[in-house]
């Protein structure tokens, strides 16, 4: 289990707001710090794996309770 560092609560936003919170908040972070990211927009399952792929940082994890999935990402260097 990784213990975030800080979390971000989307639930409400739709693409690309929550990934854009997520990249404003990870700017903020030291590298290797984990961010939590509560959403339900459905296309956050697609944007949040290919955020980090695309800018380095690490997918750690994504668990869905209900309509809300909380999405872990490890920041990177």
């Amino acid at each position: 289990m990784h213990n975030p560092d800080l979390e971000i609560d989307a639930i409400g936003l739709l693409c690309p707001l929550p990934v854009l919170r997520a990249r404003k908040a990870l700017a903020g972070m030291k590298a290797g710090a984990v961010l939590r990211l509560l959403a339900d927009d459905p296309a956050a399952v697609i944007d949040v794996p290919h955020f980090c792929a695309q800018t380095g940082h690490a997918f750690i994890s994504a668990t869905t309770d209900g309509p809300v999935t909380a999405y872990l990402v490890r920041r990177g260097p």
